[in-house]
C-alpha cells in the first residue's frame, strides 16, 4: 500500500459502488474492493461488517432524522403533519447526492437479498416515526398507521423520483404524493 491518504469510508464506498455497478453486487468481492481503494481487507472491516453494509451505512441517522424531525414538529401538527415534514426532511437528505441515491437503488433492486434488506430498514424507520409519534402523545394505533402510511408514500414518490433523474426535488414529491393519497381517501 501506498502512502496515507484521507477518508478511507469514502473511498471504499466510492470504490464498492463503482464495482457493484460495474460487476454486479454478488460478483464484488472486498478485496476487490479494498484493492481498488488502495487499501487492504482489514481495512475494509474497520469501516464495514460486510460489503452489504456499504449500500446501508448512514441509516441510522436517517431514523435518528425521521424521529427527531417528527419530535421537532409544531406542536399543533397532525400525526401525518409530522410525518410528512420527518419524510420531506429524509428527502433533503437523499438530494444532497441524488447520483449516489440512484445508483445505490438501481443496486439495491438488482439483488433480491439486498430488496430484503431494504424492506427491513423501511419497517425501522416505520417504527421510529411510530416511536416519535407515541411520544408526542399520538395514540396506537393511530401512531403505527400514520407511520406505515408516510413510509408507503415516501416508496411511491421515491419510485417516482428515481425513475425520472430531471426531477430534483423529492421532498416536492413527496407533499405532492401525500396530496394525492388525501384524495384518494376523501
Amino acid at each position: 500500500m501506498g502512502r496515507w491518504e484521507p477518508d478511507a469510508r469514502g473511498r471504499l464506498a466510492k470504490a464498492a459502488m463503482e464495482l457493484y455497478a460495474d460487476q454486479g453486487f454478488e460478483q464484488t468481492t472486498v478485496a476487490e474492493i479494498a484493492a481498488r481503494a488502495g487499501l487492504t481487507e482489514r481495512t475494509f472491516f474497520r469501516h464495514f461488517a460486510d460489503k452489504r453494509e456499504v449500500l446501508f451505512y448512514g441509516m441510522d441517522r436517517l431514523r435518528d432524522l425521521l424521529a427527531r424531525a417528527v419530535a421537532e414538529a409544531p406542536a399543533s401538527a397532525t400525526a401525518m403533519d409530522a410525518v410528512g415534514a420527518a419524510f420531506e426532511a429524509a428527502g433533503a437528505m437523499f438530494q444532497e447526492n441524488p447520483e449516489r441515491v440512484r445508483l445505490r437503488d438501481a443496486i439495491v433492486s438488482a439483488n433480491a437479498e439486498l430488496r430484503e434488506r431494504e424492506l427491513i430498514k423501511l419497517a425501522a424507520f416505520a417504527a421510529a416515526v411510530a416511536g416519535a409519534l407515541r411520544d408526542r402523545g399520538i395514540p396506537e394505533p393511530a401512531a403505527s398507521l400514520a407511520a406505515e402510511t408516510g413510509v408507503a408514500v415516501f416508496k411511491v414518490a421515491f419510485a417516482r423520483w428515481v425513475s425520472a433523474p430531471g426531477q430534483p426535488d423529492l421532498p416536492g414529491i413527496f407533499r405532492e404524493s401525500l396530496a394525492e393519497l388525501r384524495g384518494v381517501l376523501a
